[in-house]
């Protein structure tokens, strides 16, 4: 089975990187990092990371699973016409097409979100609405073979999701007790509806200032 997991340069690191140690465990299961805009390094939206990209998209233009993570450099690729083609060609014949965190805007700008209930990172979910989706603030959201996660941790939630989905929920549960995935945050402050009201508006003041 043919993963993709399309790289760029300003991805966000966790949202590549989290459905790979669980998809990675699947029987039977190849991931593929391929460039979205060429091969080689890209690097992370910090800078501070960089992965390899070994592989140009048109050599798997039909993998069998889509996962497309976010990143600020989502923005550059929504108007990547190269990009959005290889995104629906892949998605009409793909078993599942997903994104984590703002990779959902790449799939609303190829078109693949119209009319679909959606999720993305909380400071983005009114795009999703400009891009023919219905936004859901939910942590993973299914809509037939599409599955969308909201901010850069659900990837892993999302894609212990899918791997119940293809493998049984039993295999499923065995990645999740393999890779420890057991979450107990010291902060009740992952979400909007749970963040003291002063931690969301930091948040949003931070985000237009790196927008």
């Amino acid at each position: 089975m043919d993963i993709a997991i399309p790289l760029y340069d300003q991805f966000t690191a966790l949202d590549a990187i989290g459905p790979y140690e669980v998809l990675s465990r699947l029987p039977d299961a190849t991931v593929h990092f391929l460039g979205a805009d060429g091969t080689g390094p890209k690097k992370t939206e910090t800078g501070m990371l960089t992965i390899l990209a070994e592989r140009p998209l048109e050599d798997f233009p039909h993998p069998e699973v889509i996962v497309v993570p976010g990143g600020f450099g989502t923005r550059r690729l929504m108007e990547d016409e190269a990009t959005l083609e290889w995104v629906r060609g892949a998605h009409a014949t793909s078993t599942w097409t997903t994104s984590v965190c703002t990779g959902a805007l790449l799939l609303g700008a190829a078109g693949i979100l119209d009319g679909l209930k959606a999720t993305t990172h909380w400071l983005e979910l009114e795009s999703l609405r400009e891009l023919g989706a219905e936004p859901v603030e939910e942590r993973v959201v299914r809509q037939g073979k599409v599955i969308t996660a909201a901010g850069v941790s659900s990837g892993i939630d999302m894609a212990l999701t899918l791997a119940a989905e293809i493998a049984g929920p039993e295999w499923a549960q065995g990645i999740q007790l393999g890779i420890e995935y057991d979450p107990q945050p010291p902060f009740d402050a992952g979400s909007t509806r749970t963040a003291p009201p002063e931690i969301v508006e930091l948040v949003r003041a931070a985000a237009k200032q790196l927008a």
